[in-house]
């Protein structure tokens, strides 16, 4: 239609996604212009640091780095992608394995100190087993996709070209973390045995999957056109609503502020334990230019 509003869009592939991606669910006045971006963190950088969409998937720990440094992105309550993370610590099964409470001063490869799995690992290592994040040696590849944001001391921008799974068969590092690209197959094995005992447990416990990915809109097309960001905010909730729950299943997906407040407490205060945060933040900020966009 003449009048729709164009949003230019990144979502990944997701059960919750992919009906918006192949146009089950469309509406008369916005459009969803869909970017082909893979891995869909490629995209994240570019949409903090220049807006380049309008709408993003957002890693959560980027997403809180990109408000506590005022860069132009109003974080959206929306999860599209959460997962259990214990099993995404991984070793090579061929050589003894270190029991996770002796990683201490262990060299441990991950594509970025800042990546949201690598968060999460940490935090269930130190909840588990009193291992800190300095406590560790990082090994990494990529810097964050917020630029102001400078790794601590104890991370090692050192990886070069090599991929994790060649580091750890030459033994350059003792264990990896892997996001959606966790190595299939019996050459790698989880470094905590029990992870996914652990991570049902970490779940009933706390109401939740840990979050890794959320929706934010650029700050410019909330500006130019509200009106568009919350019909696509409504497709969203629509798409996400047409995929059947199974009873007993932990789903990936959250919606709406208050659903967010408790998941969010919990990661900003564990983002400020391992130094991700230049400052303390308030789910209340964070949501803030949210709820006055969508009128909550």
């Amino acid at each position: 239609m003449a009048d729709q509003r164009v949003l230019r869009t990144v979502l990944g592939d997701y059960p919750h996604t992919k009906p918006l991606q192949q146009g089950e669910f469309t509406s008369d006045s916005v459009r969803l212009d869909f970017a082909d971006v893979a891995p869909v963190h490629k995209a994240f950088a570019p949409m903090v640091r220049e807006e380049a969409y309008d709408l993003s998937e957002l890693a959560i720990v980027t997403a809180l780095q990109a408000i506590a440094y005022d860069r132009p992105v109003v974080l959206l309550p929306v999860v599209v992608a959460a997962r259990f993370q214990r099993g995404c610590l991984v070793a090579p099964s061929a050589k003894p394995l270190p029991q996770p409470q002796e990683l201490a001063r262990k060299r441990i490869g991950v594509r970025a100190f800042t990546q949201t799995t690598g968060m999460w690992v940490r935090a269930h290592l130190a909840e588990d087993f009193g291992l800190g994040a300095d406590q560790l040696r990082w090994i990494t590849r990529d810097g964050a996709h917020v630029a102001e944001y400078e790794d601590p001391p104890y991370v090692d921008r050192s990886i070069g070209d090599a991929s994790l799974t060649d580091l750890l068969r030459e033994g350059s590092i003792d264990a990896a973390i892997f996001g959606n690209d966790l190595p299939e197959g019996g050459e790698f094995v989880p470094v905590v045995p029990d992870a996914a005992e652990r991570d049902r447990k970490w779940w009933q416990h706390n109401g939740f999957v840990p979050i890794n990915h959320m929706v934010a809109a650029g700050r410019s097309a909330c500006r130019r056109d509200p009106g568009a960001i919350r019909e696509a905010y409504a497709l969203l909730r629509r798409a996400d609503e047409s995929v059947p729950r199974k009873d007993g299943v932990p789903h990936p997906t959250l919606f709406g502020f208050e659903n967010l407040r408790h998941p969010l407490e919990l990661i900003i205060a564990t983002c400020l334990e391992q130094g991700l945060l230049p400052r303390e933040l308030s789910v209340d900020e964070v949501f803030a230019p949210a709820r006055e966009l969508l009128g909550h």
